[in-house]
Formats: C-alpha cells, structure tokens, sequence
C-alpha cells in the first residue's frame, strides 16, 4: 500500500503558560502527520514552502527514513507559510497570535508522477476546492480520509460538501462537528456527516479522546470512542491532531483490505491517540525524531491494557 499526504509545511511559533516561546520551528500539517506515519510504512509528501525555507528544517524531514519528498516544492521568490500560537492554562485551547499565508496564497503544488499511483490519501486541512484538486490527482486511490476546520465551513461550505461524497472518512474536532451539522450532539453529528457522502467520521475532543462512527456492511451505524492516552507531560499540543490522524492512517495502509468496520477503526485510531501522546511532550517533532519502536510499542501495549476490562 501507498500512503501519501497533501497539505502544509509551515514555521511556527509557539507560546506555552509557563512563558516558554519558541520562534521559527518546524510546523505544518504535513509535518506532523508523516512524521507520525511513517512509523508505519513509508509516506509520500506533497506541499510547497518558499525559498526562505530553513536548510535545518529540510534536514529534519529528511531525517526521517521513510518519508519521501520528491513532492516538497520550494518555490522560488515566494515566503513559507508563518503561524502563531499562544495556549491557555488548560493546554487544550489556543489564541492564534498571526497568520502568514504567503505561499498557500499562490497555486498549490502538483502531484508528482511518480506519487499518482498511491492508494491511500490523507488530505490535511487546507480550503476544500485544492482538497479536491489534489483528489482528481490520484486515480488509483483505495482510501481516500480528510481534514477540515471552522474556516472552511464557515466560508466554504459548498465545497466541503462536494469533498464529503468524494472521500471515505473525514476528521474534524466536536465544535466543527457541530458547526457542519447544527447538532450539539456529537453522536447525532456523526451520523448526520456518514450522511453527506463518508464511510466512516472521527470527531476529536482532545484530552476527552474521541468519538468516531462507521457505516457497517450491512447499512447500520457502528458507534465507537476512545479516551486519550492520560499524558503526565504536556509541553506543546501543536500538531497533536495531525499526528493523530498520522497514526490512524499509517496504520490502515499496512492493512491488506480498504473496508474498515468500528473494531478495525478502534485499533487504527488506538495507534493515532499513542502517537499524538509521543508529540505533546517536546516542541515541534523533537520527540517524534527521536521515537524508537520498541518505544512505541511499548505505549501502545500500555494503552491497551488501560482500556481491557
């Protein structure tokens, strides 16, 4: 199977309730997320940055053994993509303090040749309409997931309902959820959204887990939800949903089938909440560059048994 991610590399900077500020690290959705999923298999990355893209932020990507990036553009005479954020005391919750388009403002990449057989596609969040550009990319997709976010809803709803009938799952968090459908209620969300077009739904609730929903074989509605992993150190939550959805899906593409019931999502995003606990500890991917398997197996296993009864 092939796994291949289209969204943004960005530079942040990031400010936590002890005061800590950190200026010009690496960010990005694809950032987070094939760093996470490469853990699994090999990940393929398709985003564009600007000639003002840091040497050592390439390099850490390229650190990374399994991710290729034959689709990293850097775009001559363009800036990278800058975002900001300060985090309230609860850690679960953000002020976005700027936000530089720069590149993102300008065409979106181009799927390279040699990336268009890939099977399984993430698209990370970024406004619908090049989520659904980058869809037509791919012919031979067997899995195709995506993210969204409040903006697009807000002023792009059309489009995101049009990607909704395209895509077999979509990832958002519980505010968005209700922003989309207008139910409070996160279960009669879900199911609203396995109406508009998915296979499956995952509703985020941060350090509440999360709740996801299925279309069975046989037309029901599958219902499932898992807590977070309980992190002693929360350092820097940016990126966690990322490499959540990482995790979830380098985890499917190691699976022989392209047909997930609620067991086989409950596993998947099992390995997405263990990843996500790994990039809360330090800045940036500092921990996820830094993961050994025996590592994450050995969470995993932990996680496992905390939810056995």
């Amino acid at each position: 199977m092939s796994l291949i991610v289209t969204g943004t590399i960005g530079i942040d900077t990031v400010e936590t309730p002890s005061g800590e500020k950190r200026e010009g690290v690496l960010g990005g959705s694809c950032a987070y997320f094939a760093a996470a999923a490469q853990h699994h298999t090999d990940t393929r990355l398709v985003a564009v940055v600007g000639e003002d893209f840091p040497a050592e932020h390439r390099a850490t990507l390229e650190s990374f053994a399994r991710i290729r990036l034959e689709g990293l553009e850097t775009r001559a005479g363009s800036k990278t993509f800058r975002w900001g954020g300060r985090y309230h005391d609860n850690m679960d919750h953000r002020d976005t303090t700027f936000t530089d388009l720069n590149v993102l403002e300008e065409q979106p990449p181009v799927i390279p040749d040699q990336f268009r057989d890939s099977s399984h596609i993430f698209l990370a969040n970024t406004h619908p309409a090049v989520q659904l550009g980058m869809l037509e990319q791919l012919p031979d997709r067997r899995l195709a997931v995506a993210d969204t976010m409040d903006l697009w809803i807000n002023v792009a709803k059309d489009e995101l309902t049009a990607l909704c009938k395209q895509v077999d799952g979509l990832v958002l968090n519980f505010d968005e959820a209700e922003l989309l459908t207008g139910h409070k209620n996160t279960v009669s969300a879900a199911k609203h959204i396995l109406d508009m077009g998915p296979g499956f739904v995952v509703i985020k609730k941060g350090e509440h887990g999360c709740l996801f929903a299925a279309r069975e074989t046989d037309g029901t509605v599958g219902i499932g939800a898992l807590p977070a992993y309980p992190a002693e150190k929360v350092v820097d939550p940016t990126g966690a949903g990322d490499t959540f959805a990482g995790g979830m899906m380098g985890y499917l593409a190691t699976l022989p089938h392209s047909e997930f019931d609620v067991e086989t999502l409950r596993c998947a995003l099992a390995h997405g909440t263990v990843m996500a606990s790994f990039t809360i500890e330090t800045f940036s991917l500092e921990r996820l560059s830094q993961l050994t398997g025996d590592q994450l197996n050995a969470r995993f296993e932990e996680f496992a048994s905390m939810l056995r009864f």
